[in-house]
């Protein structure tokens, strides 16, 4: 039987690859920071194994997780620059590609003495703009292979039995589809852009993550987060002050109340799977389903739509919003925010009149 522990530790794998890459790099500026903030985190998958069987304690993760805050937070982690210069090998022609001021500097003497800026190398756009022409639509092909084999993966693989027995463990599924379609991306990309060396998914997915830094983890502290949030009993308490102040018998102010608190809590856990429980547990299952015998799956769904207009407009929705604009390396890390508030208000009025036209 397959369970999903062994995405789990290729993962892992890959964190500590990141992190040997980073510390043989001499020339980055925070290269010992970098490399044990991600050296941690994969070790951490790995010990996770051990933590979920039973055999060590867990505290030790606790541990784990406080010093990577630490060297996020006092600076040690994130790229040496933006810039990018000519005299480091397969980085292009040199050109600006980020903020005039980078998260960190090295300063190195070229072979005409001439002081440059130490980067991650990578492809400059104009390389970048002749891949695209020569390659077309072919690019996308390894984009696709991840959801096309994770949707089959897990439609088909719970359908697969070997003497009896399962295949895939129970719950297993998408994750295994997921790992599958994520591996199987990597050697389809290889395959079709030929890249000059095995190591360049490893190389460039360092350099995403650096890019990215500790927000590529929030999305795990924050549903975390809504976890602790519920066993906390806060969706009870946030359910009894509004039931204080909800009108009598007002499906619509409830209607409204609800998916308002959607996007809200959205915006201050960055979450919409966070906010569910604590909304759904405040209003959404005692006022609208048992309270006006709405429809649960109607406005549970409709809940989250809700919930997700919150997404598109908080900082704290790293992977939507901080991610896109360190990836696109924009110079305001707030536009992918500026830009969807308009949408996101639209949509948040368009689901509460949804819910309350189609869930009762």
């Amino acid at each position: 039987m397959i369970t999903s522990e062994w995405l789990y530790w290729l993962i892992g794998a890959f964190f500590i690859a990141v992190a040997v890459l980073i510390v043989t790099d001499t020339a980055h500026a925070k290269r010992l920071g970098n490399a044990a903030f991600w050296g941690i985190l994969g070790l951490s998958f790995f010990y996770g194994t051990f933590v979920a069987a039973g055999t060590v304690p867990a505290w030790t993760l606790g541990i784990a997780v406080l010093v990577m805050v630490a060297l996020a937070g006092l600076g040690f982690t994130g790229t040496t620059s933006r810039t990018r210069v000519a005299s480091i090998p397969g980085a292009g022609t040199g050109a600006e590609t980020g903020p005039a001021e980078p998260t960190g500097v090295t300063q190195e003497i070229t072979s005409a003495g001439s002081g440059s800026t130490s980067v991650l190398a990578t492809t400059s756009p104009d390389e970048r703009a002749a891949f695209a022409t020569k390659y077309g639509n072919r690019l996308f092909i390894p984009a696709l292979v991840v959801p096309v084999v994770a949707v089959l993966v897990a439609t088909l693989g719970p359908l697969v039995s070997f003497g009896g027995e399962p295949l895939l463990a129970e719950g297993s599924a998408t994750l295994t589809g997921l790992g599958i379609g994520s591996v199987l991306a990597v050697v389809v990309a290889v395959f079709v852009l030929r890249p000059p060396k095995i190591a360049t998914p490893i190389r460039e997915g360092g350099r995403l993550l650096q890019a990215i830094g500790w927000a590529a983890l929030l999305p795990q502290m924050l549903s975390t987060l809504g976890i602790v949030f519920t066993q906390a009993g806060v969706g009870d308490a946030v359910g009894t002050i509004i039931k204080s102040v909800l009108p009598d018998g007002s499906l619509l102010a409830a209607v409204v109340i609800y998916c308002l608190g959607m996007a809200l809590f959205t915006i201050i856990m960055g979450n919409a799977f966070a906010a569910f429980p604590i909304m759904t547990a405040a209003i959404g299952w005692p006022v609208l389903v048992q309270g006006f015998d709405g429809n649960p799956a109607a406005i549970f769904a409709i809940g989250m739509l809700a919930g997700f207009c919150g997404t598109l407009v908080t900082p704290m929705a790293a992977n939507f919003n901080l991610v896109p604009a360190a990836l696109l390396e924009m110079r305001d890390k707030y536009g992918p925010i500026k830009a969807q508030i308009p949408t996101a208000a639209i949509l948040l009025v368009v689901n509460m009149g949804v819910m309350y036209l189609v869930a009762f």
